[in-house]
């Protein structure tokens, strides 16, 4: 039995993660991977009822879990991931970046993930004030860019087997040239793979002209934020996108997108990306435990989000559609149920 801790979140949150519960559940019932969901509180709403934002009750139920899927955090959302991420050893992220029929996407050929490194960087808050100038301190070792590297090829032998490592080794000597540096070390241990290297801006450029020529990208912290943004835009809107934040033993996957205050409440989330991250959740598992029947899930939910979006008849109103978030999960669930009673293979 797998454990999986769901904290819904803030905004948005409780309403996207309830619409990816009936697709786990469609799971468990027609594959039957047996899984027990434990609700956790964190974020804003936490805060507020128990005066912080991830209680000590909340990491411990977590910790006793085998993975948890998290919705958007609203205020709360740095401190609460920041949190998660030091205390479970969670270093690296993998956000996958997709174009999908019917959605505003400007290129529709974007298939690419970017790997970020996820506990060092800027995100250290290493940063003091001293009279008139404030500094920030940039940390970068080579076994937090060693695990990356191998966690972008690793990646790769599963894709169409191309790295691209991001830095700005041309300028930030020191930091950057010891990413650089580590990138082709482990690059020489993968002689099947391509590897090539571009500057941070470069990058950043090539995302919008050219991003069918990216497979995987292995950056550091905070060119990741910045490049997993761009290309989700690139690709539609970051309501599409997925992701994980990874360790050795443990795993939080959540949508990529903020709790949306605005729209919370009324029933028109796009609950795509929280769907997404439990397609997710399910190959962590099967990486993890060697699982077939999770590694079937999560394709087959993947599979099933891009027939409801290809035939276009259910869509929120953020891709031009006129559907609530609870009509697009019942699409999905129904689909993924579909598609098993029909004995598709994923494979």
């Amino acid at each position: 039995m797998y454990r999986i801790a769901l904290m819904k979140g803030d905004g948005v949150g409780p309403e996207v993660i309830d619409a990816a519960i009936p697709i786990i559940e469609a799971i468990e019932d027609l594959l039957q991977v047996s899984i027990e969901k434990i609700f956790v509180e964190g974020g804003d709403y936490a805060a507020k009822k128990h005066g912080a934002p991830l209680p000590e009750d909340s990491v411990k139920t977590i910790k006793s879990t085998h993975a948890c899927l998290k919705g958007p955090l609203g205020e709360s959302a740095a401190e609460v991931s920041a949190k998660l991420r030091q205390i479970l050893n969670l270093y690296v992220n993998l956000r996958p970046v997709k174009s999908y029929p019917n959605t505003p996407c400007l290129r529709s050929d974007v298939d690419l993930v970017i790997v970020m490194e996820n506990i060092e960087d800027l995100h250290r808050d290493f940063e003091f004030i001293t009279g008139s100038t404030a500094i920030g301190l940039r940390v970068i070792s080579e076994e937090a860019s060693r695990r990356v590297a191998e966690a972008a090829f690793k990646q790769a032998l599963t894709r169409r087997r191309r790295v691209t490592a991001v830095h700005k080794a041309n300028v930030l000597k020191s930091t950057c040239g010891l990413f650089a540096r580590t990138c082709r070390e482990v690059s020489k241990t993968y002689p099947n793979i391509a590897y090539d290297e571009q500057y941070a801006d470069t990058c950043a450029m090539n995302l919008i002209r050219n991003p069918q020529s990216f497979d995987v990208i292995a950056t550091t912290s905070i060119f990741g934020d910045i490049l997993s943004n761009e290309a989700s835009q690139v690709a539609g809107c970051l309501g599409l996108s997925p992701s994980a934040d990874i360790g050795d033993s443990y795993a939080v996957f959540e949508p990529l997108h903020g709790a949306e205050l605005d729209i919370a409440g009324r029933g028109i989330a796009n609950p795509l990306a929280a769907i997404l991250s439990s397609s997710m959740m399910f190959r962590w598992l099967y990486d993890r435990f060697k699982d077939l029947k999770c590694l079937n899930a999560s394709r087959i939910i993947a599979k099933a989000v891009e027939d409801v979006l290809a035939k276009g008849k259910t869509l929120t109103p953020d891709l031009g559609g006129l559907s609530s978030t609870s009509q697009f999960s019942h699409a999905v669930t129904e689909r993924v149920k579909e598609l098993i009673e029909y004995g598709y293979d994923p494979f």
